[in-house]
């Protein structure tokens, strides 16, 4: 009773704020919190998705039906949620199986909930999957993967990852995120943290035991990103995790806690994200090769397209869920953007309109299917809602493969806010859907005859497979987060990508035939087959082999004359790739812009060139060059912090200086950056302080 008014309590005032802000409900409701966005331009290039290739009259048409309520709890709602999506003439049900760290069923890695549902032997999955079935609808599982518990009670289980894992345990055995300013809640929430690798293996072993114990159509993945409520909008504030941030140290060689927006932190925690979805998508693939995996997104506010791309997104930025990533790789088969807005309000319209656009330009040989709050509307403005979710899209025409709705439970604002029950509501809903009513004057209606759920063409009549392996480092130890390379016959590169935290690669869409992949300094070989995911197999030791980038020439046009010391970057070498203790000579042009000439060997007039920030930081010691102090390596470098100085005895304005360097590979496979900045040594530093050296460490 109390859970279920805190949930309705949620839900409302999850509507307040999303009238406020704009931001979708779902992210404050009790059932679940909404995803993130990212930034990348809607690619012209891309081809017709799948989805607007779909098979005439196929549209997915689904509820979500969350665990927070009625839909689950007995067979008696089982069966009234099947004839509701049946009368409805849709197709499919997105069922919350895992709700906080518990299961809605009986036979997964999660202890099976503690809510009041009917008791054993129900198990309320397989009754779904059953009687779903039965009437010609899929059922997909829907987990929610970042939310674990919500206290202030702990979980009955003992064997609940919250009781194990949770504030009580040790740090090592910590699995919470934490936020920069070390809180680890809201509103006694408690979310797991993707970069602790228990806590990552433990999520995907709990959804890979869902996938071989059922004959579920679909994995929808949830809270697959951090954390709202973070300190500032843009500021991703969660992943302070023990572990998670001493890995990072180790894997960077950095020493301090970054910042937030620390460039280099910001995106290792966006990698851990998708290092999860790449692996559910395989492996759960590799078990059940027709599964369709799916995700929540977010889509807050206006689109990328009045945000200034996708990478200025709170998703991309914010939220570090990166799926316009996911779908351009091709680990998600389906994204369900939760596109969460009132119609009645002409803001939020527009952003829905925007996300709406946004989402069908980015399906790249995948699908989309657009969610829309039921809850947060009136009838008539869903069924709005519905019909630009299925138009084809403005730009190029492509069409997403249908609509799932939020929620089963909750199907309109007048059911939330207790006006009338929610099977009122949904009556008059799937009479909207269905037959001509008052609520749509447009005919036919927009569910007026069944359809079937549209194929997977790269799953139904595959013409590629995906090879997986796993890599270790020389002591036997996983290779963690270390550059993967897939090569053909001829050795050409032809995919790149990395280990997880446990040494596990996989790639996806390869043509069919034999593959070499390098990995950790070891070779694999790996025979793919249409429609199956190969096993890499190690042979022996991979040679190493350097190499370097080509170059990147001056800019067009530079400033000059600037009155006192200025610099301007002028052109680099390319970026080199290093077998792991190699060196190579790295050469930086800088032209003088301003009206005062470098004077090599005088103090407060001789350029040099320092280690600036983000890595490693103002003035500090970089791992990959030196003098030898302070734990560099020593490459000969003017000191520890100072990488060269001016070749020339004078620089005068208007005249360029052609800085060099040499930059040692550390033992660890990866990929480092060096930034550097002018200055004139006891005087200032200059401009142009982006300048950055990437070096991969094979």
């Amino acid at each position: 009773m109390v859970q279920g008014l805190l949930a309705a309590l949620a839900v409302t005032l999850g509507a307040i704020l999303s009238t406020l802000t704009g931001t979708s409900a779902r992210s404050v409701a009790s059932s679940t919190p909404a995803p993130a966005l990212a930034d990348v331009a809607p690619s012209p290039a891309a081809p017709p998705s799948a989805a607007a290739a779909s098979v005439s009259g196929a549209q997915l048409r689904a509820y979500f039906v969350d665990a927070f309520g009625p839909g689950m709890y007995d067979p008696a709602q089982i069966d009234a949620v099947v004839a509701a999506a049946k009368a409805a003439n849709m197709n499919a049900i997105f069922a919350e199986v895992v709700r906080r760290g518990d299961c809605f069923c009986n036979d997964s890695t999660a202890p099976r909930t503690d809510a009041p549902i009917a008791p054993l032997p129900f198990d309320p999955l397989q009754t779904l999957i059953q009687k779903a079935h039965a009437a010609g609808i899929q059922v997909h599982a829907w987990v929610m993967i970042e939310d674990v518990w919500q206290g202030p009670s702990l979980p009955k289980d003992p064997s609940h990852l919250f009781d194990l894992h949770g504030p009580s345990a040790s740090p090592a055995e910590d699995w919470l995120t934490k936020r920069y300013d070390g809180l680890d809640h809201i509103n006694e929430e408690y979310f797991i943290d993707l970069g602790d690798p228990d806590a990552a293996a433990y999520m995907l072993r709990l959804v890979e035991s869902i996938v071989a114990s059922y004959d579920v159509d679909g994995i929808d993945l949830d809270g697959i990103r951090y954390p709202d409520d973070n300190l500032a909008t843009d500021v991703p504030s969660w992943g302070y995790n023990p572990t998670a941030l001493a890995r990072f140290r180790a894997e960077t060689g950095r020493t301090d806690t970054p910042a937030p927006t620390d460039a280099q932190w910001t995106q290792w925690r966006r990698d851990r994200v998708t290092d999860f979805v790449r692996r559910v998508y395989v492996d759960s693939t590799a078990i059940r090769p027709q599964i369709r995996i799916s995700a929540d997104t977010v889509a807050y506010g206006y689109g990328p397209q009045s945000q200034g791309g996708w990478a200025s997104t709170r998703t991309y930025a914010e939220l570090l869920q990166d799926w316009v990533g996911w779908m351009r790789e091709g680990i998600v088969d389906l994204n369900i953007p939760m596109v969460y807005k009132r119609d009645s309000d002409a803001g939020q319209r527009e952003q829905y309109l925007e996300w709406n656009e946004f989402a069908k330009e980015q399906q790249y040989g995948r699908q989309a299917a657009i969610g829309s709050a039921l809850y947060l509307n009136d009838i008539p403005a869903s069924i709005r809602q519905i019909r630009a979710a299925l138009a084809p899209g403005t730009v190029s025409g492509r069409s997403a493969v249908g609509w799932v709705g939020y929620s089963y439970r909750n199907p309109d604002a007048l059911a939330v806010s207790g006006a009338r029950s929610g099977d009122a509501s949904r009556a008059e809903l799937t009479t909207a859907l269905t037959l001509p009513s008052s609520d749509d004057p447009v005919t036919p209606p927009v569910f007026a005859a069944p359809a079937a759920v549209p194929a997977m063409p790269w799953k139904a009549q595959p013409t590629t497979g995906d090879l997986r392996g796993t890599a270790t480092a020389p002591d036997g130890t996983p290779a963690a987060h270390v550059p993967v390379e897939v090569r053909d016959a001829t050795g050409t590169t032809l995919r790149t990508t990395a280990t997880d935290a446990s040494g596990w690669f996989g790639v996806v869409d390869l043509a069919p035939g034999t593959y070499s992949v390098v990995a950790s300094r070891t070779a694999f070989t790996a025979t793919v087959v249409a429609g199956q995911v190969a096993t890499a197999t190690a042979v022996g030791a991979a040679p190493c082999t350097s190499s370097v980038g080509p170059g990147i020439p001056h800019p067009a046009s530079v400033p000059s004359g600037i009155a006192g010391f200025h610099a301007s970057w002028y052109g680099q070498s390319g970026y080199p790739t290093l077998c792991a203790g190699q060196r190579a000579t790295a050469t930086v042009a800088y032209y003088n812009s301003g009206s005062l000439g470098w004077v090599a060997g005088r103090m407060g007039e001789v350029a040099y060139l320092g280690t600036w920030q983000p890595e490693p930081g103002q003035d500090r010691a970089s791992m990959l060059g030196g003098d030898g102090t302070f734990g560099s390596p020593n490459t000969g470098w003017p000191r520890y912090d100072r990488m060269a100085v001016q070749p020339a005895s004078y620089v005068g304005p208007g005249q360029v200086a052609w800085f060099r360097f040499t930059v040692q590979a550390p033992s660890t496979p990866g990929t480092y950056r060096l930034y550097l900045r002018p200055l004139i040594e006891g005087a200032q530093w200059m401009e142009d302080y982006g300048v950055y050296w990437v070096v991969t460490v094979r």
